[in-house]
């Protein structure tokens, strides 16, 4: 009896011996695995982008292997504000993002210098919520505007109030997350906001009113800008050459074949709904250069 018990708690000692090896080495294949993931993504040429239409040709370059034909490994960061994408740059997390020329200035002055390689469509529209009746700018008295500080959009909001010569305050909310600001104006929880693309196309078709737009001042502030520092290496340069060249491919694309071609990379991407994409209207990309 003492014999058969021995034997059993030998091989159960064995099996747990044999069990504990083989944690320990999927542990360590999962850390090997890590730092290789790592060291993928410290080699790739990482990119900042937001759900919204101005950074298409990016994620179509993505989709479509249009990176690949340069053997280009590019891992985008994909963030509904701005202002994550600022705190990015800052901290060299990536080389580089599609943002706008007032965000890029304040980078420029605390001391993250950017090169600007491209020009995009970014343009907001200002939106009022149709729950409010505002058809002019002097009513939006005691009202709220959704948008965010030290952007295009802040400057935009400024002169929205200095023009609306409103009887009493209008105030500013900072709402940075593009997606929550939506949604906040489809809930009825904000009297108005400034919205790109597409999600401005959405709040139209939720009959939300449009009272201004951006592009009427002629302004272009939507930009793609890699850190100065990060170009310093030279491997770095070329890869922001392959980026540009897959980058130009894919605004040639999108202004040949439009949104029939593309429209699931903008519901990937955006979250737009098909109303949303079947509304859509698809600006000019320009191509860039370095």
């Amino acid at each position: 009896m003492k014999i058969h018990l021995i034997i059993y708690i030998l091989a159960a000692a064995s099996l747990m011996a044999s069990c504990d090896t083989t944690t320990k080495d999927k542990q360590r294949l999962t850390r090997q695995q890590q730092l290789e993931l790592k060291r993928q993504d410290s080699l790739a040429l990482k990119v900042g982008v937001t759900p919204t239409l101005d950074c298409l040709p990016i994620f179509v370059a993505q989709e479509r292997a249009m990176f690949g034909k340069d053997s280009l490994d590019v891992h985008l960061r994909l963030r509904n504000a701005h202002l994550d994408l600022d705190t990015l740059l800052r901290g060299g997390w990536i080389e580089g993002a599609a943002t706008e020329q007032v965000r890029a200035a304040g980078l420029e002055a605390a001391g993250t210098h950017l090169q600007i390689v491209a020009h995009t469509p970014l343009q907001w529209q200002f939106i009022t919520n149709k729950a409010q009746r505002i058809k002019k700018l002097s009513q939006l008295s005691d009202k709220m505007i959704a948008m965010t500080r030290f952007s295009a959009t802040d400057s935009l909001a400024d002169c929205i109030i200095a023009k609306a010569k409103a009887k009493n305050d209008i105030y500013k909310v900072q709402i940075n997350d593009v997606k929550i600001r939506l949604r906040m104006l489809l809930n009825n929880e904000m009297d108005a906001m400034l919205l790109p693309e597409p999600q401005a196309t959405t709040a139209r078709l939720h009959r939300h009113t449009v009272i201004g737009d951006s592009t009427v001042s002629k302004c272009h502030p939507g930009i793609i800008a890699f850190r100065k520092e990060a170009l310093a290496d030279k491997r770095r340069q070329t890869q922001l050459k392959a980026f540009i060249r897959a980058y130009n491919e894919a605004c040639d694309s999108i202004n040949k074949y439009g949104i029939a071609s593309y429209g699931d990379v903008i519901e990937k991407y955006t979250g737009a709904d098909k109303a949303t994409l079947k509304a859509l209207r698809l600006p000019k990309f320009n191509k860039g250069g370095f």
